[in-house]
């Protein structure tokens, strides 16, 4: 496909996401399913192209003073992607595949220079401008900035930091005055993070089988690495076709999964219960955290979510693991107050994975998020059952909103005076794979608590609160 075919396929894609309101993995899937002639290389074009719009939506609306998909796209392109505007006005008005020429409003907004993309474009836009009639960028400029004033489009946080602005009060709650700094992080490209499975290979090893993917070491934990974000239009490396994937020796898991697997402590030869394990990811990081020692229960209540945990065990080489799936009838009666650690990765908005999944922030309510406080005072009180006098929970959630963390936790005090808070850092520190640099570096992500909020503005990780209570 053309460059003009990929720009049409794209705003006809979310255009779809808008009127149906599914994820965009599902309109895009929807899409290929009716266009096979689609290659690889389209689709990660077309995805690309769609992602960066959902992650930047209210900039590049303010950008085009027009949020419908085309307008969106159109600024994606030009602002985020660094295309010409000559160049984009041809790619448009193509035959017959192009989505349409620019008309003079989209020329005079695609030529504008906003404060919202200033050295991310890499490009010179007043410039050309400066090329349009004086008339005209007049016009453009009372338009731009018809909301109001260009101190208030730049000051606005759900503006600048690109989240719906619903949110505004939750947010700046949890993050206060770097709201908008911090989301702008969440509104970027996120890197390929893995976890180097010590189970199967030393890091040493699978990080030189990793140079062909340009993969390089994170110096956080010693058993992480990281591939940059390619550029918008390009696929990432195949990490998952690589010999040393295959064999076991790495798993694709952000560096913020990986450090909130970590606060599980020093838990070799210990009785370890994973209570909302899903798919297995943190499942596996705890396992090698205990090298193979001691046993590892996996536990969901949706069966459906561990099936993939099955065939991930084998793979990574786990011996210790036992899988607890209610499709079989298995229960955990027989684990209550003997646990010496319960891992809690609690359901959640899943706002802290926004970066990578930027179509589910557009996506989120009000009352999805009071349903998923609801379900966490739930699982908090159920999985405590099953830790033991002197043992520990650690909970976790792929979210950074206080509704979500501090407040569950404080109500689930309020209810169990056995329990209490302890050193998020002091945990992760025992578990032997913090460097000096990574507690340096976790350092401003301590709260008042001593629990962690990840961002990825401090560690380009996605956002994670991590909080680990003491039954005493």
């Amino acid at each position: 496909m053309k460059t003009a075919g990929r720009l049409t396929a794209a705003i006809e894609i979310l255009t779809d996401f808008n009127s149906r309101r599914v994820p965009l993995k599902t309109a895009m899937a929807d899409w290929a399913r009716g266009n096979r002639y689609a290659g690889a290389k389209d689709r990660a074009w077309i995805s690309g192209l769609c992602l960066d719009v959902l992650r930047k939506k209210n900039s590049l609306t303010a950008a085009m003073g027009d949020d419908n998909p085309r307008a969106l796209a159109l600024g994606a392109i030009r602002f985020l992607w660094r295309m010409p505007v000559g160049e984009l006005g041809e790619v448009a008005a193509e035959e017959p595949h192009g989505a349409g020429a620019l008309s003079d409003d989209e020329i005079q907004s695609l030529s504008t220079s906003l404060p919202l993309f200033p050295a991310e474009a890499g490009i010179q836009p007043q410039e050309e401008l400066d090329s349009l009639p004086t008339a005209k960028r007049s016009d453009h400029k009372q338009r731009a900035f018809a909301r109001g004033d260009e101190r208030e489009l730049e000051t606005a946080p759900h503006i600048s930091g690109d989240f719906p602005e619903w949110l505004t009060p939750h947010i700046t709650r949890a993050l206060g005055d770097e709201a908008a700094t911090i989301m702008s992080a969440f509104a970027a490209r996120a890197d390929v993070d893995l976890r180097l499975n010590t189970l199967k290979a030393e890091p040493e090893k699978s990080l030189k089988a990793l140079k062909s993917v340009q993969s390089e070491a994170v110096p956080i934990l010693t058993t992480s690495a990281r591939i940059v974000a390619p550029d918008p239009a390009e696929r990432a490396p195949a990490v998952t076709i690589i010999p040393a994937y295959n064999k076991g020796w790495l798993e694709v898991q952000d560096l913020g999964s990986q450090i909130a697997a970590a606060a599980a402590g020093a838990i070799k030869g210990a009785q370890v219960l994973d209570y909302c394990a899903g798919g297995g990811g943190k499942t596996l990081a705890l396992a090698a955290l205990m090298g193979n020692t001691g046993q590892l229960y996996a536990y969901d209540n949706d069966a459906r979510r561990l099936k993939p945990l099955f065939h991930r065990a084998k793979r990574a080489g786990l011996r210790n693991l036992q899988i607890r799936s209610p499709a079989a009838g298995e229960g955990l009666d027989d684990l209550e107050d003997k646990m010496d650690v319960v891992f809690v990765d609690a359901p959640c908005s899943g706002a802290g994975t926004w970066r990578r999944h930027p179509d589910t922030k557009w996506r989120l309510t009000q009352a999805q998020l009071t349903r998923r406080m609801d379900e966490q005072d739930k699982v908090l009180g159920e999985a405590a059952r099953y830790c033991k006098p002197g043992g520990g929970m650690v909970w976790v959630t792929c979210s950074f909103l206080k509704e979500e963390n501090e407040d569950r936790i404080e109500a689930f005090l309020a209810e169990h005076s056995d329990f209490a808070t302890s050193s998020v850092i002091e945990q992760i520190t025992a578990s032997g794979i913090i460097t000096e640099e990574g507690r340096a570096v976790l350092a401003p992500c301590i709260t008042p608590d001593g629990a962690l909020r990840l961002t990825p503005d401090k560690l380009r990780a996605d956002g994670f609160f991590v909080a680990v209570l003491t039954r005493v």
